[in-house]
């Protein structure tokens, strides 16, 4: 048997965790701050829960997870009556009785679903945040994968725009913590429905959106054969075309979509919104984060109704794609039975923004969740009296290990090496009578004879 982890699918090392950790401690601590709470959810929910509200794209992308026992037997008998070209065309019936569940596709929909289910534990505005990890069956990639992790937070309950500013506010923060200068590209779907309005095409708006979410990756010729397959009008198409090859700042952009959507009310006030997200979040946040407004960014999800984000980095050469998005939609909840109440929430890439940082270097080189200090082990009677030594580090907050076996020194430097371990302590006879301790810095090479009080007050200190 060749053992390997399913495609899309990774292992990761020990090196590898005190990384991912440091990007999820860095999230989970801004999140905290802003008075988000944790909640966590099943990896599975029921196929109907999911189902439908991604958009085509998205339906397809979903796992579904095979009803376990006798299910063909517990099939209804005209579902398997009638031949092969018959049950194609029941594929969905027998779907729904051979996959009842799917594996989560996203955070968002799952949460909505919680809202519902303990409405009458929720205190409104409801404020969450959710790190755990969603499955998709897309064609993996490099920065595309079919298990990666979520780090979400969500506004529920609330109209206010001061809510998308704090989303603005909190990616600011995030990546200026990781360190990452940011591109946060806004727009606003009422915008797009104006736009579908205004060039006619006002029933094709999910068909355009789509196509216009793809103009940076395929460019214009291909979008526009796109929108010519979904059956937009050659007419429609040359007056989005315009909107399309528009360039410009933000601020040339507003008057440009002044003069392009007109009196147009719902794009009215879609100006309005993103203009106020844009002005407001500007003052708050930090240069290394650049607020540009994007008239094509779309994001596919179909249950987005007012601003939307996309997240990029800045930095040369590492990931194009987008390490964050989200935005407002307000009736997700109707579709579960509590309708007209409103929501807006921005997802972070934990899997993305590790390789950003992988591939910049930007990584700290010794985290609190390594091995601190290395105790060599030079026989049973050295052993016992570390152990003192050791508890007496790991009571002052110090990561501390004891190797487990006296065996030969090379042996035990290797591990200490290997392992990233920057104190090695070696407490030999002399040691013990002393009541000092060996200590080398395996960073410096520099090495030293200090009390185990000296030792903690220069690691801690």
């Amino acid at each position: 048997m060749k053992l390997n982890t399913p495609k899309g699918t990774r292992d990761f090392s020990p090196a590898e965790m005190v990384r991912r950790n440091y990007i999820f401690d860095t999230i989970k601590g801004v999140f905290k701050k802003y008075g988000y709470q944790p909640i966590e959810t099943p990896a599975m929910e029921n196929s109907e829960t999911l189902m439908g509200k991604y958009g085509d794209e998205g339906d397809r992308l979903i796992f579904k997870i095979l009803n376990s026992g006798d299910f063909l037997g517990k099939m209804p008998a005209e579902l398997l009556d009638g031949g092969q070209s018959q049950i194609v065309n029941r594929q969905s019936s027998i779907a729904n009785h051979l996959s009842e569940k799917a594996l989560r596709y996203d955070l968002t929909v799952p949460f909505a679903r919680y809202v519902v289910q303990h409405r009458n534990e929720i205190t409104f505005p409801f404020k969450r945040y959710q790190v755990q990890p969603v499955w998709r069956a897309d064609r993996p990639q490099k920065g595309r994968y079919r298990e990666f992790y979520q780090c979400d937070i969500d506004v529920i309950g609330s109209n206010s725009l001061l809510n998308e500013i704090e989303m603005v506010q909190v990616t600011d923060e995030v990546f200026s913590k990781l360190n990452i200068p940011v591109t946060v590209k806004i727009n606003n779907r009422k915008l797009l429905a104006a736009i579908a309005e205004v060039i006619g095409a006002p029933d094709a708006f999910v068909d355009i959106t789509v196509a216009l979410d793809k103009l940076d990756k395929i460019g214009e010729e291909k979008v526009v054969a796109e929108l010519k397959e979904r059956g937009i009008s050659d007419a429609s198409i040359e007056k989005l075309l315009p909107l399309m090859r528009f360039s410009g700042n933000t601020t040339e952009k507003l008057e440009f979509l002044k003069t392009y959507l007109g009196e147009n009310e719902t794009g009215q006030k879609g100006i309005a919104e993103v203009s106020e997200v844009l002005e407001t979040a500007q003052r708050l946040i930090s240069n290394k984060t650049v607020l540009e407004l994007d008239l094509t960014l779309a994001r596919g999800l179909n249950y987005y109704t007012g601003a939307i984000f996309e997240v990029r980095s800045n930095i040369e050469g590492t990931l194009s794609s987008s390490i964050s998005g989200g935005g407002r939609y307000d009736d997700l909840t109707g579709i579960f039975g509590m309708p007209d109440v409103s929501g807006v929430g921005i997802s972070f890439g934990a899997d993305r923004i590790y390789d950003v940082l992988d591939g910049a270097n930007l990584f700290p080189e010794l985290t609190s969740d390594s091995t601190q200090v290395f105790f060599v082990n030079f026989g049973d009677k050295e052993a016992s009296h570390c152990l003192g030594l050791v508890k007496q580090l790991r009571e002052a907050g110090i990561n501390t290990e004891l190797y487990p076996d006296s065996a030969k020194m090379k042996k035990q430097m290797t591990y200490a090496h290997n392992n990233a371990i920057q104190f090695v302590v070696m407490v030999g006879t002399d040691e013990m009578e002393s009541g000092k301790i060996g200590v080398k810095n395996m960073t410096t090479g520099e090495q030293s004879s200090v009390t185990i009080t000296e030792l903690i007050a220069l690691i801690n200190g």
